[in-house]
């Protein structure tokens, strides 16, 4: 068929076709926009892995990039325990598990409820899950969870009181990884554990104001053991602004992961052999994920009757979920990274280097995690003294409802 008609194009004139020059107009336009699709949504994922019996902890994986690797790893037959901020009776919580388990065919998905934005949340499903004679079994870590604040927003606050990015996108993985750190060196020496991180180019353009600084290496002993008995330390802020709470978050992140590879791998097991749990940093790349379009639409209305006014745009510029989540299957299912010294930064399903050397500097990483675990410490002893007033005010506000009910009780008899 398409030969006789090349030929009377060629012989005959393309008028000699019908509709033949829109024809020849509108099949370069497509042909260029399939290219540009093509090209925006990067590269697939083409490693697999058997991933039955495999646990996983995944979270952010209820929406956007967490949900299609959750649903990935979940068809492959992984067990899969989410955590996430929705109560477990939650209908959206229940419908969406079932979902998941009748999609993928695979009944081993389980939730846990853990509020990131909670240390103490954190603390109490870690130590849980920590506290198991023999221990219990964990293959992958996936951290998927992540927030960014619109432009022109306001600053969120954690139960804790912490900046929100700061919060949930670097001290709540902190939190997480430092108490689930000896489940991860209890695995056997032949099992395959990797921990794997989400970030995003943002990175580059972080700042960790006292942290980073020669200043910060060069500070007294006596300063530094007058901060660990007062449990305070001047604050050394930087100015709000969404994309710089953002990327300092993620550049205290990547440094944080660098240093938990290293705090794996000096471990030494009982049994001698080498440690074999590993840290994969991944950047999906932009998607048109929830947050995304929050941002994108800086959380307004008419924020978001521009934004889909100009959806073919961000169709075409923007991934989609699942091919967001293509270089998270690379890292959680590449053969190659069940090997070697952890610690790589993957894009694109293909490793590259770190743009921002410091954050491979020792020195920064030691008192990166040292001002982490001052900050949980303070933190969750504020929390705790705050839970046991409540816990009094509610005790003692049950007493007198009791007590004022007693009088008209007898008065009534």
């Amino acid at each position: 068929m398409p030969l006789p008609i090349l030929a009377q194009a060629l012989f005959e004139g393309i008028s000699s076709i019908p509709a033949g020059w829109t024809i020849v107009k509108v099949v370069p336009s497509l042909l260029l926009l399939y290219i540009l699709k093509r090209f925006f949504n990067g590269t697939a994922n083409t490693s697999e892995r058997n991933m039955h019996s495999k646990v996983v902890i995944i979270t952010g994986g209820t929406s956007g990039i967490g949900a299609e690797v959750a649903k990935e790893l979940a068809s492959r037959g992984a067990q899969l325990v989410l955590l996430t901020q929705h109560p477990l009776s939650d209908p959206f919580l229940v419908d969406y598990i079932m979902d998941l388990r009748t999609s993928t065919n695979n009944e081993l998905i389980t939730a846990e409820h853990v509020d990131l934005s909670s240390l103490h949340s954190i603390r109490v499903f870690a130590t849980k899950w920590v506290d198991n004679a023999p221990p219990r079994r964990l293959d992958m870590i996936v951290l998927c969870a992540n927030t960014l604040t619109p432009p022109g927003g306001k600053p969120s606050v954690t139960d804790d009181g912490l900046e929100g990015n700061w919060g949930l996108n670097y001290m709540a993985n902190f939190h997480l990884l430092s108490i689930l750190s000896p489940a991860l060196r209890a695995q056997p020496p032949d099992r395959d554990v990797r921990v794997i991180f989400g970030t995003c180019s943002s990175y580059m353009a972080g700042s960790l104001p006292g942290i980073d600084s020669p200043s910060a290496a060069s500070r007294s002993n006596k300063e530094k053991k007058r901060e660990k008995k007062d449990g305070k330390k001047e604050a050394t802020t930087i100015a709000f602004t969404p994309s710089q709470v953002h990327a300092t978050s993620k550049f205290a992140l990547m440094t944080f992961a660098l240093a938990f590879q290293k705090h794996l791998s000096s471990y030494v097991r009982p049994d001698k052999n080498p440690m074999n749990a590993r840290v994969i940093l991944v950047d999906p790349g932009f998607t048109r994920t929830p947050g995304m379009r929050r941002y994108l639409s800086c959380g307004s209305l008419w924020g978001l009757a521009l934004y889909l006014i100009l959806w073919p745009f961000w169709w075409l510029v923007l991934k989609s979920p699942e091919y967001g989540a293509q270089t998270f299957l690379y890292a959680a299912m590449e053969a190659k990274y069940g090997r070697g010294e952890g610690g790589v930064f993957l894009k694109e399903c293909r490793e590259i280097g770190f743009v921002r050397k410091e954050v491979e500097d020792e020195g920064m990483q030691k008192r990166l995690w040292e001002e982490s675990e001052r900050t949980v410490q303070v933190l969750e002893k504020e929390g705790a003294i705050k839970r046991v007033k409540q816990k009094k005010g509610g005790e003692t506000a049950g007493k007198a409802a009791v007590g004022n009910e007693g009088p008209k009780q007898r008065k009534g008899k």
